[in-house]
Formats: C-alpha cells, sequence, structure tokens
C-alpha cells in the first residue's frame, strides 16, 4: 500500500461527484444507471479515504438546483439516498464513520429527512472519518440562512453588528465545527465550483479532473492526493516548504 507523509495528507477533502449521467450516455445507458454506479464510486471513496488518512471527507450528492431536473431523475436519486442510508449505515457506523449532513432541511418532506437524521444519530459518537453528505445544498443558500440568523440577532439585542466576524460567520453556516476543505475535487473536466463551498473553499487547493464520477478509483483519489502534496499552499502568505510524497 502507498504511503503518504501525514503532513502531506489534507485533513478535509470535498467532492464535486459531476459525470454520472455522461457516464451513462456513452455507454447507451439510462442516466438512472449512471447514478447507481456512482453510489458505488462512494463507496469506494469513503474506504479510500479512511485509509489515506483523511479526516473529514465531504460529497456533493444534491444541490437545491438540482430539483429543477426531470421528476423521474429526481425520485431516483431520491430512492438510491435512501437505499445507500439504510443498506450502508449499518457497515458505516461499525467502521466507525460518523455521518454529517449539510443543507436546508426545512422543505425535505416524507421519510428523507428522518433518515439523513438518523444517520447522524445514530454516528455521532464514532471518531473515524467524518463523511459530510451535502444534501439539498447551495453556497448562496446556506450563507443567507447564516445571514438572516444573524441579523436576527442583532434585533434581538443578543449580538452588535461589529461583533459580525469572520469567525463568526463560520460558526454560524453549515458546516460550524469541521475545518474548512484543503482540497476540492471535481471530477468530469468541468471547472467551476456550481455554488458548492464558497465561503469555506476560500483557501482550499481546487483539482480539476476528466473522469467522470463512476470511474473516480482508489488510484484516481490517490494520484489526487500527490498532485495536492506537491502544491505550495500560501494562504495569502510566503511560500511554504513542499513536502515530499512518502513511499
Amino acid at each position: 500500500m502507498q504511503e503518504f507523509n501525514p503532513a502531506n495528507v489534507p485533513a478535509h477533502v470535498a467532492i464535486i461527484m459531476d459525470g454520472n449521467g455522461r457516464w451513462a450516455n456513452a455507454r447507451g445507458l439510462p442516466r438512472t444507471m449512471g447514478h447507481r454506479k456512482g453510489v458505488e464510486a462512494v463507496r469506494g471513496a469513503v474506504r479510500t479515504a479512511a485509509e489515506i488518512g483523511i479526516r473529514y471527507l465531504t460529497l456533493f450528492a444534491f444541490s437545491s438546483e438540482n430539483w429543477n431536473r426531470p421528476e423521474n431523475e429526481v425520485s431516483d436519486l431520491m430512492g438510491l439516498l435512501k437505499a445507500f442510508i439504510r443498506r450502508d449505515l449499518a457497515d458505516l457506523h461499525r467502521e466507525n464513520v460518523r455521518i454529517r449532513v449539510i443543507g436546508d432541511r426545512s422543505n425535505l418532506s416524507g421519510d428523507i429527512l428522518p433518515l439523513l437524521i438518523e444517520a447522524e444519530e445514530t454516528t455521532i459518537a464514532n471518531t473515524g472519518i467524518t463523511v459530510v453528505i451535502a444534501f439539498n445544498y447551495g453556497a448562496r443558500d446556506e450563507l443567507a440562512r447564516a445571514m438572516r440568523r444573524l441579523a436576527g440577532d442583532v434585533a434581538a439585542g443578543r449580538l452588535r453588528p461589529e461583533e459580525i466576524t469572520a469567525e463568526r460567520i463560520s460558526s454560524t453556516i453549515d458546516t460550524a465545527g469541521i475545518p474548512d476543505p484543503d482540497l476540492i475535487i471535481r471530477t468530469s473536466g468541468e471547472e467551476r465550483l456550481s455554488n458548492f463551498l464558497l465561503w469555506q473553499g476560500a483557501y482550499a487547493e481546487l483539482l480539476f479532473i476528466p473522469d467522470l464520477w463512476p470511474d473516480f478509483t482508489r488510484e484516481t483519489f490517490f494520484a489526487a492526493i500527490e498532485q495536492y502534496a506537491c502544491r505550495e499552499r500560501r494562504f495569502g502568505g510566503l511560500t511554504q516548504p513542499t513536502l515530499a510524497v512518502g513511499s
């Protein structure tokens, strides 16, 4: 097994899992088959991230804009999410994985919300990798919701305007308590963030790879970490020394 110098391993990796539909179209299959294959890639990514030593893995599972997709595709995506939680939750719990869910929960109906809450509550005491599922998530909506909460605190006299700092905002948004991502990966060759972790990703390294998400393998993940290890992270200051990948 390849080993990395722990200093080179990002604490938090976030992934925009793009390309399920194109993967299916290229094979003459329904788009739903691409999503099903994508779920398999999710399972592999979680295992690989834990193997590498990544502490937080955020997966962009369903955006707040995805509701605009065809009804049958949305229904299939919901079914896959339910099946993933029902089938995999026990295994993830046994493997000491903690689940966090970010995104707007206010308009979720049916049995989706109870399942998400069950996944969080079942794994809350686990101390291994934290898998953050971005569901019904949009970064602008996240910031708008946070600003409304802060404005409400100001209006109620619980907070002064000058106390609204970057740190206060970070503690109010959905990812409160989770470190900002060190690396954001987007698959399928597209090179944009698509309303994903806009606040948290201010200093993240960005990596855009051509692989469609269903083709994202253990080897793909390792190659991404190798590229990250060669980056010079400055955070607005002087160049930090690059550390070599261990063998």
